[in-house]
């Protein structure tokens, strides 16, 4: 049966009175998305997904009167604390835990159907891809400006329960760049072999360490996160000729988001591109991910700052995980110090901001704009003497226990 066709003020009484709610988020929120509940009371409802800090406005759902069930904290989730249920989960334990209990309804951004009626998940094949089927109401955004992607199936259009069929365009992120993330990526480039696969996150410093490997060669993207950096390896002929690329999400801007239906992109959702044994099969595997603090034992601190909390734990410990063979190397990158008042991001032990992220087993290699701290075979005081060494100048004394 072919599912009715709605408008985007209708896709609220289509609902479930009461139940959870999966929303697309990543790139594939819009304006037609984010106006469906404008003007709605759903108290009996809580609204999940994936929301990216930054790209993701979850204003307009808090508005209603809704919660939320998040695995990242926003900003306006920041302010509305009593409507939120924060599960700090990495993906492994997310793909678990909405397998457990999937969501009674999900309102979702799709590509239009192609001549197998399969509506493509399009840059974000997350978790829906993996759950849709135990999802018994499917509500869809169907937009002609969202690109089709291989590597996984689709939902049939004839599933969907109702459809809003309207055109929106996908939100743009371009982090840029800065002396900082070009002198920390050119630290990384000298770690990084021929042949590697690599995973990333998206930012300035990862999309700045990709960007600076096109002279590499056979290189080939395994990660959850692509940028626009992802193409530029592809068009200077430094990825693979087989398979060069495979994803979950891709947030850029047009320029990525017009190259991805090629087929040297794979798209494929979390019970893939972040199961361990899919990751411990790849030869080397190279992780480079960001952070807001290193600790002097090594341990990573990326959820958090003073004013709260700003993310989640997210996939990179999932990568932590299946990258843990004697050929795979993993990387957090960050710059030396933070703000206008230049505060250290190498901090002592046991005291950096918010809950630890990745522990001191987790990580190889830390590098900043000032060098590159090699922890492996190291002990307490090695691992700690090498962290203080790319710390700030300005910084090392006190760091080291001496007086300024």
């Amino acid at each position: 049966m072919a599912p009715d066709r709605i408008t985007a003020d209708q896709i609220a009484g289509r609902l479930p009175r009461t139940g959870r709610v999966w929303i697309s988020g990543c790139s594939t929120d819009g304006p037609v998305l984010r106006g469906a509940w404008a003007g709605h009371r759903l108290p009996g409802l809580t609204f999940t997904g994936i929301f990216v800090p930054g790209l993701n406005d979850l204003t307009a759902v808090l508005d209603t009167g809704a919660g939320i069930e998040t695995f990242f904290i926003t900003p306006e989730m920041n302010a509305a604390s009593d409507q939120v249920r924060y599960l700090p989960f990495c993906y492994r334990d997310i793909g678990a835990h909405l397998r457990a209990a999937p969501p009674d309804a999900a309102v979702v951004m799709l590509a239009s159907p192609d001549a197998d009626g399969l509506c493509s998940f399009g840059p974000v094949t997350d978790f829906i891809a993996d759950i849709w089927q135990q999802v018994p109401v499917l509500i869809a955004q169907i937009n002609p400006a969202l690109p089709a992607t291989r590597g996984t199936p689709g939902i049939p259009f004839d599933r969907l329960t109702a459809v809003v069929e309207a055109e929106s365009p996908l939100p743009q992120q371009d982090p840029g760049t800065d002396a900082t993330a070009q002198a920390i990526a050119a630290h990384v480039a000298r770690l990084i072999p021929d042949g590697a696969t690599l995973q990333t996150g998206v930012g300035r410093i990862p999309e700045a360490v990709l960007r600076g490997l096109t002279g590499k060669r056979d290189l080939a993207i395994h990660s959850g996160l692509i940028g626009d950096s992802t193409l530029d390896l592809l068009e200077a002929g430094a990825l693979r000729p087989e398979a060069p690329i495979t994803a979950g999400v891709a947030i850029g801007t047009d320029r990525i988001y017009g190259a991805i239906s090629r087929p040297e992109f794979a798209f494929r959702p979390p019970s893939h591109t972040h199961a361990i044994e899919v990751l411990a099969r790849i030869d080397p595997l190279v992780t480079v991910n960001s952070a807001i603090e290193v600790d002097l034992a090594g341990n990573v601190h990326a959820e958090a700052t003073p004013r709260g909390p700003v993310s989640g734990p997210g996939g990179a410990s999932d990568f932590a995980a299946g990258a843990r063979g004697a050929s795979d190397l993993r990387i957090i990158a960050l710059p030396a110090t933070a703000g206008k008042s230049r505060v250290s991001r190498i901090v002592p032990a046991g005291t950096g901001t918010g809950p630890v992220s990745l522990g001191r087993f987790d990580v190889d290699v830390v590098v900043t704009e000032n060098g590159v701290a090699d922890l492996r075979g190291k002990g307490p005081a090695e691992r700690r003497a090498a962290l203080i060494r790319i710390a700030d100048p300005a910084h090392r004394n006190i760091l080291s226990g001496e007086p300024e």
